[in-house]
Formats: C-alpha cells, sequence, structure tokens
C-alpha cells in the first residue's frame, strides 16, 4: 500500500502530463501578474488623489478671487501655484506610468492566453 502511494504521489507531479504541468506554471505567472496589476490600478488611484488636491486648491482660488488682490498677495499665491504645479505634474506621471503597466500586463495575461487555450478558456475574455 506505501508502494501504491509513492506511485499516486509520483503520478500527481505531473510526470507523465505535460498539460497539467504547464498549467501548474502558468496560473502562478498570471497570478503574479494581476498582482502586478493591482499594484498598478493603486497608483492609477494615487495619481487620481493626488492631482484632487491642486484642481481644489485651484477652484478655491478662483471662487474667492474677489476677496484678494492678486498683487497684494502674490508673494503667498506663486509658492503655492508652483505647488500645485509640482503635484499635478506628480499625478499625470502616476496615471501615466500606470497605464502603460496596465496595458503591458493585459498583454503579457493575453500572450499567456493565447499559449494555453484551455486557460482561455478558464480566464475568460476579459481578465
Amino acid at each position: 500500500m506505501g508502494m501504491a502511494g509513492d506511485v499516486e504521489l509520483g503520478n500527481s507531479s505531473g510526470g507523465d502530463s505535460p498539460a497539467g504541468s504547464g498549467e501548474r506554471v502558468l496560473i502562478p505567472r498570471i497570478q503574479l501578474i494581476l498582482a502586478e496589476k493591482r499594484t498598478s490600478l493603486a497608483v492609477l488611484r494615487t495619481g487620481i488623489g493626488v492631482f484632487t488636491l491642486p484642481l481644489s486648491v485651484i477652484t478655491v482660488l478662483i471662487a474667492t478671487s474677489r476677496y484678494y488682490d492678486f498683487l497684494e498677495t502674490y508673494h503667498l499665491l506663486v509658492p503655492l501655484l508652483i505647488l500645485c504645479a509640482g503635484l499635478t505634474i506628480l499625478a499625470v506621471y502616476l496615471v501615466h506610468r500606470s497605464v502603460l503597466r496596465i496595458r503591458k500586463q493585459d498583454a503579457l495575461i493575453n500572450r499567456i492566453k493565447q499559449e494555453d487555450p484551455a486557460l482561455a478558456d478558464f480566464f475568460g475574455e476579459h481578465l
């Protein structure tokens, strides 16, 4: 009985099933790519959040512009606008970088799905 158990363990490792061993390699690869995609989506969300701060500040400055004179408060407004410009540049960078990475990850997943049609059926069209 012990020998039969050993044989079954040997067979379940994929020794005589190359398709099964291929899936065992491809599924963790897809899971890793999906984890990276979740990270890229988090960076995208952060970039959008960072972009809302300068947008809000500019909105408040425009809404309250009749209560102050730009020439009297330029020493406060100029550094604030420079900071808003820097945050906007950071937000654009984060969004752009994450969109590029998401496209790359989608291309990798599609390539893996093309290599193994069984995985394409399992994971579906939109992954």
